[in-house]
């Protein structure tokens, strides 16, 4: 199969990458990450959560956030919505799309969120006719689709069945998420071309962690399988939970220098994206964890 001409990158550090961070990060940080971030050209960012700050005290400030940044019209602004509740402040905060979840592990579902799948997709199904009506966008997050802490190995059919399920809800977009990053490249390339057997590739995306370090690889091979959508967050923000110490998403700098590379298009500029991975490392506190934009950096200061 040959490789797509272009990539859509959804940009996920804002969201997914500050999730996790112990400190709370200034209101303001973020609502100038989100609009740096807009300014480099991402088609698509996550911006925050609606979710109860009692389990993630990062997000309490989504509506605020949310209320600040400064919005491109060509770019989709995306919420976690994990409610009805978290649905209603997307609509107030005027989201163009929510993301809903399942895992394709049983035990995952039920350790995570304390229901199996089957019931964590039932409970999105209102939000979801809600969010229709409303025309909002709607994303199903795929997690565990290659490998879950407490199972290990995931059968390609439990990834299909979810995928199924939530394309039914009415999602328009479907994360195949390697949540611990123990996917590599054969094996990306199978759980691709099985789910894309059954949903048209251009729905399907890729979200890869870097924990082992095969992020880059499996990015490639998910390419080779007809994929078009890449996860990535700046500066490779976003631990992983499951893995001490590990890192977790792939960072948007080495996405960028590998496509941009091989000649695939994404309207995104690597060199705004070096700088605000650089900004927020330096926000945080620690040095940036994508290699190519610590090279990049590194040039351009000479």
């Amino acid at each position: 199969m040959s490789l797509p001409d272009r990539v859509k990158i959804v940009e996920v550090a804002a969201r997914d990458g500050l999730q996790n961070e112990k400190q709370f990060i200034a209101t303001d940080v973020k609502v100038e990450l989100i609009n740096r971030l807009t300014a480099a050209g991402f088609a698509n960012i996550e911006t925050t959560s609606f979710v109860s700050p009692k389990w993630v005290p990062q997000m309490a400030d989504a509506t605020q956030v949310m209320a600040s940044i400064q919005r491109n019209p060509n770019t989709l602004y995306s919420v976690l919505t994990p409610n009805l509740k978290g649905l209603e402040g997307a609509l107030a905060s005027q989201a163009n799309e929510i993301v809903i979840f399942a895992a394709a592990s049983e035990s995952f579902s039920q350790r995570n969120i304390n229901c199996s799948i089957a019931e964590s997709i039932a409970r999105f199904e209102p939000v979801a006719e809600q969010a229709k009506q409303a025309g909002l966008l709607i994303r199903g997050s795929i997690s565990c689709a290659l490998g879950c802490p407490y199972e290990g190995e995931i059968a390609i059919d439990a990834v299909v069945d979810v995928a199924k399920r939530l394309e039914a809800l009415g999602c328009h977009e479907l994360d195949v998420a390697d949540t611990i990053g123990v996917g590599t490249p054969n094996k990306v390339y199978e759980v691709m071309r099985t789910v894309t057997e059954h949903i048209d590739p251009a729905k399907i995306s890729g979200h890869f962690h870097d924990t082992y370090g095969q992020a880059i690889a499996n990015i490639v091979a998910a390419l080779n399988a007809g994929i078009s959508i890449i996860h990535s967050s700046t500066a490779g923000l976003g631990g992983c939970p499951y893995a001490k110490g590990a890192t977790g998403n792939v960072a948007t700098e080495d996405v960028l220098y590998l496509l941009h590379n091989m000649g695939i298009q994404t309207g995104v500029d690597l060199d705004a994206v070096v700088d605000i991975g650089q900004w927020i490392s330096a926000q945080l506190g620690r040095p940036s964890f994508s290699r190519a934009g610590n090279a990049l950096a590194a040039r351009k200061a000479g």
